[in-house]
């Protein structure tokens, strides 16, 4: 089942639950993949890359926006943003430990054949493309760092 498709039949059970937070949210989700979607004059369906993408992209929104509102106490509105934060989490696959993410990310430079510092590119194109939605840029670059130091 495509992401639109889930997401429309969620819609339909936060909409009977009238369930304020998760309507609202999968609004947010459904307006982001159908202003994608007609980007360009482009009718044509998503590819699950680019679902992916659109759902990571919402997902950094409601961090930045939580910490911000938590930083200057607005404890309301980091409620709000974390409610939304947890049904997008929902849609995508579950994070990687930071054992798991050590694992793949030696494993990775093995096969690159990476041997320092100055092939983080390498390790770093592949290990983004991979690891979407698993873990985040910023983690995945300081552990690349890290192992190839």
């Amino acid at each position: 089942m495509s992401l639109s498709a889930q997401i429309a039949e969620e819609l339909k059970a936060a909409m009977r639950a009238k369930d304020k937070v998760k309507l609202e949210t999968l609004r947010a989700i459904k307006s982001a993949i159908l202003l994608a979607q007609t980007e360009g004059g482009a009718t044509t369906e998503l590819s699950e890359d680019d679902e992916m993408k659109i759902l990571i992209k919402l997902q950094k929104q409601r961090k930045d926006s939580l910490s911000i509102y938590k930083e200057q106490g607005r404890e309301d509105l980091a409620a709000d943003e974390e409610a939304q934060l947890n049904v997008i989490n929902a849609f995508l696959p579950q994070p990687l430990s930071d054992d798991e993410l050590n694992d793949y990310l030696k494993e990775l430079i093995v096969k690159v054949g990476a041997n320092g510092p100055q092939d983080l590119g390498k390790v770093m194109g592949l290990a983004s493309k991979e690891l979407a939605g698993r873990a985040d840029g910023k983690t995945i670059s300081a552990k690349v760092r890290q192992l190839l130091n």
